[in-house]
């Protein structure tokens, strides 16, 4: 009969997978938590640092653990779902993983729009002004999703008077800016140094990148580039077959 192989017929290899996962399913071993250095690992469980490094690399494969270069190898924080055809509420995605959210702003002032901004915005008037934020969303403790964007102050006037301390740029306009378009360009990039700072990454470490642009009547309303560490995030997509008729 086909079954489960009692333990002490199990591979070294065997043994060592399933007593890891459970550390990980058990939270003995929590999201983030960096465990001990293999060879540590290998002497203190009396392996071959062979044979631990396939664990290791296997539970990496699962989506278990995540091996940082020169930091060492941590537990992987669970996935968070963004909706690739709606417009992302990022503290309700924090919140659908049972974390608290935070959002800290880093940067916020009134200025002229930057010749690349004016070609993704699509901005009629060169020199126009608009208001640009940047600023970091936390999960928890753990630094979330980076967030640059600008806002037409045409558009939306009343976000001259937000100060966004106490609500986060997305979620305020969400709330009180209609839109009747949106954009996305979705594309994977590494993290350049400012990017790897505000999320405790490595520069050149994957990332995921969302551009969105939302107008409303003809006219753009903003344009936020969202960054997320690429280990820590995916993206959803939910459709139905076309009906006929």
């Amino acid at each position: 009969m086909a079954g489960t192989k009692p333990r002490a017929n199990r591979t070294l290899h065997e043994q060592l997978l399933s007593e890891f996962r459970s550390f990980i399913v058990s939270q003995r071993w929590p999201p983030g938590y960096q465990i001990p250095f293999e060879t540590d690992l290998a002497d203190a469980h009396r392996v071959s640092r062979m044979t631990m490094n396939k664990v290791l690399t296997q539970l990496t494969r699962e989506g278990f653990l995540v091996r940082r270069r020169k930091l060492g190898t941590f537990v992987a924080r669970p996935h968070a779902q963004a909706a690739v055809m709606e417009i992302a509420d990022i503290a309700a995605e924090v919140g659908a993983l049972g974390q608290a959210h935070r959002f800290v702003l880093r940067e916020r002032k009134l200025r002229l729009a930057e010749p690349g901004e004016i070609a993704e915005a699509r901005i009629a008037q060169g020199r126009q002004q608009v208001l640009h934020l940047l600023g970091v969303h936390f999960a928890d403790a753990q630094p979330f999703c980076r967030e640059e964007r600008i806002i037409n102050p045409e558009a939306a006037p009343a976000a001259l008077q937000q100060d966004f301390l106490t609500i986060a740029p997305g979620q305020w306009l969400l709330q009180e800016i209609p839109w009747s378009s949106a954009e996305h360009r979705i594309r994977a990039v590494g993290a350049d140094s400012a990017v790897a700072h505000d999320l405790g990454l490595q520069a050149g470490d994957a990332c995921l990148e969302v551009t969105r642009r939302t107008e409303i009547s003809g006219m753009w309303v903003t344009l936020a580039r969202q960054t997320y560490p690429g280990d820590r995030h995916e993206l959803l997509a939910r459709f139905e077959p076309r009906t006929a008729g």
